[in-house]
């Protein structure tokens, strides 16, 4: 099974040379990995051209963002397995080996998603999150979620939604994860710790940013989903749903109720 695994590299060296040790250092995985970096001016390129003979694919071009990015680096992919890692995070050392014994025991599963270490700048692990079933109610009002570095897609299913929307320059991860559903991909979750999530000031993450974009495009998913739009008893219903969630796992809520929330990069 070959894993294709693209990184979208913009002006962050602090962590990029780690994000990609950890995809390079995969113990006996067939890979091959594609950085997309459209014009970074911090070290960067250096850093990319120092690993380069261990690359299949560096593209260096101007891109319409992250989600235009990704999917010319996924135009050059020839692997049965898709997957993505920003430049500020990184995968397990065993993580390709593990979702490769998952989906070769499970052969009708399009999409596995597996759980995450959340670390700060300096790499000191926060806190666990955990990826849940995509059950459309509870995603529709954000009381499930899926952890975008240790999300694996088979590459039939990716092309047949052709990839990323480019106009989503917020949360064009989950908004990919909806198009599979919504096309009839079989999405499932392994339990397994498969990615670091870094969290740190100049991340959205960390930063907060975009929060109004970010609102819309929530609200969005939630008609794709619900086939129609938010009403004002759907604050409560909300509330409820969260609840529910975090009984579901008591092992996310006592992290929560110890260490706080973990927003994610999209509106997840």
């Amino acid at each position: 099974m070959k894993f294709s695994i693209v990184t979208i590299s913009f002006n962050q060296a602090q962590f990029l040379e780690c994000a990609m040790l950890s995809v390079l250092g995969q113990k006996n995985a067939d890979l091959e990995y594609i950085v997309v970096d459209p014009g970074s001016t911090d070290g960067s390129r250096e850093i990319i051209e120092r690993h380069r003979t261990s690359l299949a694919h560096v593209i260096y071009e101007k891109d319409e963002g992250p989600a235009d990015g990704l999917n010319k680096g996924f135009l050059k992919a020839s692997g049965d397995v898709f997957c993505y890692l920003n430049s500020d995070d990184e995968f397990e050392t065993d993580a390709f080996a593990r979702v490769e014994s998952y989906l070769a025991s499970h052969p009708h599963v399009d999409v596995v998603c597996g759980h995450a270490f959340v670390v700060d700048a300096a790499s000191r692990r926060l806190r666990r999150v955990w990826s849940d079933p995509f059950r459309k109610t509870y995603v529709a009002y954000g009381a499930a979620i899926q952890i975008q570095p240790s999300t694996f897609i088979r590459a039939e299913a990716f092309r047949r939604v052709r990839g990323f929307n480019v106009q989503n320059r917020i949360s064009w991860d989950s908004e990919l994860l909806l198009d599979l559903v919504l096309a009839g991909a079989r999405v499932e979750v392994l339990n397994e710790f498969l990615s670091l999530y870094r969290v740190h000031p100049e991340g959205i993450t960390g930063a907060g940013l975009h929060r109004d974009r970010a609102a819309v495009q929530f609200c969005r998913r939630f008609e794709r989903l619900m086939g129609r739009s938010w009403r004002r008893g759907d604050d409560f219903v909300a509330k409820g749903m969260l609840v529910v969630h975090l009984l579901r796992n008591p092992r996310a809520f006592f992290e929560r109720l110890l260490r706080g929330k973990v927003y994610g990069r999209s509106a997840s």
